[in-house]
């Protein structure tokens, strides 16, 4: 790998968040879950049961793009879908003992791609957190 000394930091931010993705994704697909599918049962996890268009507008996708996510997620058991009492078009979904026990395992293949001794990971969180929060700032 190139000299990371003359690497500027935006460089520096994109090459560790893209080789962090791609570590990521290969772990978790190696658990047979997606990225995609995480999200998911993270916001299932703790929002609670909820129907499938209100997911797909806490998550800002489409539905039709969430109910592929749902579909290999209810395929695999990590999630349960039922038809509502009242209005049988309105699909409920709700995380499975098998989703938690996924995204426990997600979380902790997460942690430990990460491992930074915790008061560097601290040194490095606040100013990647002021940076998000300037580039935001401007981009509007």
């Amino acid at each position: 790998m190139s000299d990371l000394e003359n690497w500027s930091t935006g460089r520096l931010l994109s090459t560790a968040a893209r080789l962090s993705e791609r570590a990521l994704n290969r772990a978790l697909l190696e658990i047979g879950v997606t990225p995609a599918g995480i999200n998911v049962l993270t916001a299932l996890n703790t929002h609670g049961p909820m129907a499938q268009n209100e997911l797909a507008e806490l998550m800002h996708v489409q539905p039709q793009t969430i109910g592929r996510t749902i579909e290999r997620l209810e395929a695999s058991d990590h999630l349960t879908r039922t038809r509502s009492g009242p209005d049988r078009r309105v699909r409920m979904v709700a995380i499975s003992s098998k989703g938690r026990t996924v995204l426990e395992e997600a979380q902790d293949i997460e942690k430990n791609l990460t491992n930074v001794a915790d008061s560097q990971g601290y040194e490095l969180r606040r100013p990647l957190q002021a940076i998000i929060r300037y580039l935001t700032s401007i981009a509007k």
